[in-house]
């Protein structure tokens, strides 16, 4: 056997890794995997996130099937506005009936009230996804034809009564006078049937009064006075709707993107090699005569209206103009917008004060003929064209109103306020002009208000439609507010404000007023203890005058700090699936944090625990966290707390820190989540506060 000669040797060995190379390989192993694990957390979060919320819109679209279904079951006798020929049918054959007296109207009246109600109420909550724009059109021309009907039945069984006035008079004061009351509806009547020179005025059963001046005492007329507890004519006031507004800024917009995009068409190569930005072929004379006049493509509107660059051929299909003659054009095309939205000092701005206590229609009548017996025959004076109006002040000639001879003192009015209102302020009062189709405080004066009777006065210069008008925001922003559970599926929220503490109790589908306090008393009793769904609870306060919901621009009315959106409504999708077992409550701290971040404090209720601290928990639109400082610290700081990690929602920012709850959670019933999260987007206290 050949020995291996001592020179030769095997095959050399790798070197070991160092202490540290194998630390740094064991370190970037971990890492990889904590970050693996925290990826399919967080994924997992997501797909969860994602699963409750599409769990949340089926239950949205089963409720409204179910709504419908319900209305369509209805056996009561009245028409579904909802459906064309039903509604036909039944303003076609109330529009043809005759000679009805006032009582039969009234009664009839809160059916089509009801009608437009429920029309109005599809409108507001059926999702714009859901309901064509047919069908919009079409709703809102029936709320329109039910309005005119509704105001022409009226006034054919005013005149029918006032046919009768002296028949109906009074023996006391020689007039005719009357109240007429329906559940909607009151009608005070007064028919000048005596013309007493020292007529001054009257006063229905303490309710409501008027004084005349002497020229109309002396008049043969009647007043009408007719209280709605609905209003109508607010919704065709240029200032009621958002809309509006929103249409202007998207097509000045298009028009902004159409000049843009023109003004880069326009420069070819060589202007932009040179520099020249503008080269005419025409001379002088044809250019200051030439008209600003554009067309457009069927390819250049759609482009525009889609909110997309148009294309080379589209631009190109347009008549040649100079960038200055194009925002000369576009000028001219919103000076008649920007000129709307300027709104008179004398217009009420109804985005920011609200009318309440229904519309009072102030009429001064002619007094139709009445009845005469001539022996066995009863005779009476037709005349066309119905109720007929009375002017004044009065026609007079130029040369009387140049001497001054003639004078109109104004019509005073004076009646007592409605207990189911509120009123934290002075009231301010307001007629409505029917050409402008506003309502304006111009041609109102006197006006003295009494808290202690709950009474107001004023004059009116002649007789106009009026109303009441209150700060919509007057409650706003809130100074805190407080959301706990409340055994099964239920919960109680509770908001405080500068003039009134407000809590709602919340039990499965159904929300109530437990108490509203102000001044030291509870008001509002027909209200308070009273299920309802949260839409129809915040339609009742509103009309009320207790407003706790935010429309979208009362930021524009309420110095807030405006929270991103989808940040915002996060908050109180994952709120709302915590409210089981989770209490939560208002931060000092939510403010400081910015627009983008909302701070809240939040902890397990039904835990009992010696440490009183609220931990506190800070949502952005990519991540939740539980933060390091306390509602105690001296100064703001979004550092983390300890021992915790960032999360993709507050629902497992929370869960992650407290006992597993998720059974309880899920066990609570999906419409008691649903009602929790309508009341918290209704009140945006996130925001408001």
């Amino acid at each position: 056997m050949r020995k291996k000669s001592k020179g030769s040797s095997g095959p050399k060995k790798k070197g070991k890794l160092s202490k540290a190379e194998r630390l740094r390989l064991l370190k970037e192993e971990e890492e990889q995997r904590l970050r693996e694990k925290e990826e399919a957390r967080l994924k997992e979060e997501q797909i969860e996130a994602e699963k409750l919320e599409k769990a949340r819109l089926e239950r949205e679209e089963r409720e409204r099937l179910e709504a419908k279904w319900d209305r369509y079951m209805k056996c009561d006798g009245s028409p579904d506005p909802t459906v064309l020929h039903e509604i036909n049918t039944f303003i076609s054959l109330w529009r043809e009936a005759q000679n009805e007296d006032i009582q039969s109207v009234l009664c009839k009246s809160n059916l089509v009230a009801d009608l437009i109600q429920e029309l109005e109420f599809l409108l507001l909550d059926t999702p714009s996804y859901e309901l064509p724009e047919n069908k919009v059109m079409q709703y809102k021309e029936t709320i329109l034809e039910l309005q005119t009907l509704l105001w022409n039945k009226h006034n054919e069984g005013t005149e029918h009564l006032l046919k009768q006035a002296n028949v109906l008079v009074d023996i006391d004061t020689g007039n005719m006078q009357t109240v007429i009351k329906d559940k909607k509806v009151t009608l005070y009547i007064w028919a000048n049937l005596n013309k007493n020179p020292r007529f001054k005025g009257y006063e229905f059963l303490g309710e409501i009064g008027f004084e005349l001046p002497k020229q109309l005492a002396l008049s043969n007329i009647a007043i009408r006075i007719l209280h709605t507890c609905f209003d109508h004519l607010s919704p065709q006031s240029s200032t009621f709707s958002l809309e509006v507004k929103k249409e202007i800024e998207e097509t000045k917009h298009s028009v902004n993107l159409l000049e843009d995009t023109i003004g880069e068409e326009m420069k070819t190569p060589e202007m932009e090699n040179t520099g020249v930005e503008n080269i005419s072929t025409h001379d002088e004379d044809i250019q200051s005569n030439r008209k600003s006049t554009m067309s457009f493509s069927p390819s250049l509107k759609e482009a525009v209206n889609e909110g997309r660059p148009p294309t080379n051929e589209a631009v190109g299909s347009m008549i040649t103009m100079h960038p200055e003659e194009l925002s000369d054009s576009s000028h001219l095309l919103f000076q008649q917008h920007e000129q709307e939205e300027v709104i008179d000092n004398d217009v009420v701005d109804l985005r920011q004060f609200m009318p309440l206590g229904g519309v009072y229609y102030f009429d001064l009548l002619k007094l139709p003929p009445q009845r005469k017996h001539l022996k066995e025959w009863s005779i009476l004076q037709l005349l066309e064209g119905g109720l007929q109006t009375f002017t004044y002040p009065m026609e007079t000639s130029p040369r009387h109103e140049k001497a001054g001879e003639i004078k109109f003192p104004s019509i005073g009015v004076s009646f007592k306020l409605s207990k189911d209102v509120m009123f934290f302020e002075e009231p301010q009062v307001a007629r409505w002009d029917p050409k402008g189709k506003n309502w304006r405080t111009d041609y109102i004066s006197n006006k003295i208000y009494s808290v202690e009777d709950n009474k107001i006065s004023f004059k009116m210069k002649s007789c106009y439609t009026f109303t009441l008008f209150q700060n919509d925001h007057i409650n706003m922003p809130y100074l805190s507010w407080e959301l706990r559970p409340e055994g099964l599926n239920g919960a109680i929220f509770s908001i405080s404000s500068a003039f009134t503490d407000v809590q709602f109790e919340i039990k499965d589908d159904q929300c109530r007023l437990n108490f509203l306090f102000t001044e030291g008393h509870e008001v509002l009793p027909h209200i308070k203890q009273k299920w309802m769904r949260p839409i129809t609870l915040k339609t009742a306060l509103k009309t009320a005058g207790v407003n706790f919901f935010p429309e979208e621009d009362a930021d524009k009315y309420v110095s807030i700090i405006k929270k991103n959106n989808q940040v915002e409504k996060a908050a109180y999708e994952q709120m709302a699936l915590l409210s089981p077992c989770y209490h939560f409550c208002w931060s000092k701290w939510n403010t400081i944090s910015g627009c983008e971040n909302v701070v809240l404090k939040v902890k397990e209720y039904y835990t009992e625990s010696i440490d009183d601290t609220w931990p506190l928990y800070m949502l952005s639109d990519c991540r939740a966290q539980r933060l390091k400082i306390t509602e105690s610290s001296e100064t703001f700081s979004d550092n983390l707390s300890e021992f915790s990690a960032f999360h993709s929602s507050l629902y497992h920012a929370v869960k992650a820190h407290t006992s597993d709850t998720t059974e309880d959670i899920k066990t609570s019933h999906y419409q008691f989540i649903d009602c929790v999260y309508q009341l918290l987007t209704s009140t945006k206290v996130l925001t408001y506060s």
